[in-house]
């Protein structure tokens, strides 16, 4: 019950963060925020130590919580590096992937599938999420597998803002099936170069999103 309390808090801070609802460097009160969703300052602790882990905040000693928005230079850099060691897992997964495991990547893109279908951008980030994390898995690497997850839950806002983009469910889907192909194919240079391009939020994409998030602050603002 108090993992649940402390999902749906940072799921709504996240969410108000990248609306623009908190201004950058606004302080984020734990007892403000107990009454707003009527719980003990534990949960809230937590989440807002969640938030400094994705670095939407920043926590100082004796001070508190403090909202952080990142530029784009630190958006563009960190999804480079989750680009390319996504990349890496999946050519490693060639090498030694089982058919169960194609099997459940398949069942994982049908969830997203079934999310997309119904408009549910916040169900579909939690099958994609699984969808990556099984490809970590099946790298073989567990260093690999683990910084892979510590990166994927910093970006985890961006992640999730990025796929209210106009069409972007739809495309996401292909690529996974793209993805899932080539891995069960054992085509490490094609698996690898599919994922790096699913990941990687460069040009026009990155624009996109940028655009996107900025008319979302908008619409916070003006609220």
């Amino acid at each position: 019950m108090v993992r649940d309390h402390v999902d749906h808090i940072e799921t709504t801070l996240q969410d108000a963060i990248l609306d623009g609802r908190y201004a950058d460097g606004e302080r984020l009160d734990e007892t403000r925020l107990a009454e707003q969703f009527g719980v003990s300052r534990t949960p809230v602790r937590e989440a807002l130590r969640r938030l400094a882990a994705t670095g939407l905040a920043r926590q100082h000693a004796n001070r508190g919580t403090f909202v952080r928005q990142p530029g784009p230079l630190d958006l563009y850099e960190m999804f480079q590096v989750m680009a390319r060691l996504e990349a890496f897992c999946a050519e490693l997964a060639c090498a030694r992937v089982a058919p169960s495991a194609i099997a459940a990547l398949r069942a994982l893109n049908d969830a997203c599938a079934a999310a997309a279908t119904q408009g549910d951008v916040d169900r579909y980030y939690g099958a994609n999420e699984a969808f990556h994390q099984r490809i970590y898995a099946e790298s073989g690497n567990d260093f690999l597998a683990e910084t892979c997850q510590t990166l994927q839950r910093r970006l985890r806002p961006y992640r999730r803002t990025q796929l209210r983009t106009p069409g972007r469910l739809a495309q996401s889907l292909a690529e996974h099936a793209q993805v899932i192909d080539a891995i069960e194919a054992r085509q490490p240079r094609k698996a690898s170069a599919l994922l790096r391009d699913h990941v990687s939020v460069q040009g026009e994409r990155f624009h996109r999103l940028m655009s996107h998030w900025r008319a979302r602050e908008g619409q916070g603002a003006s609220g």
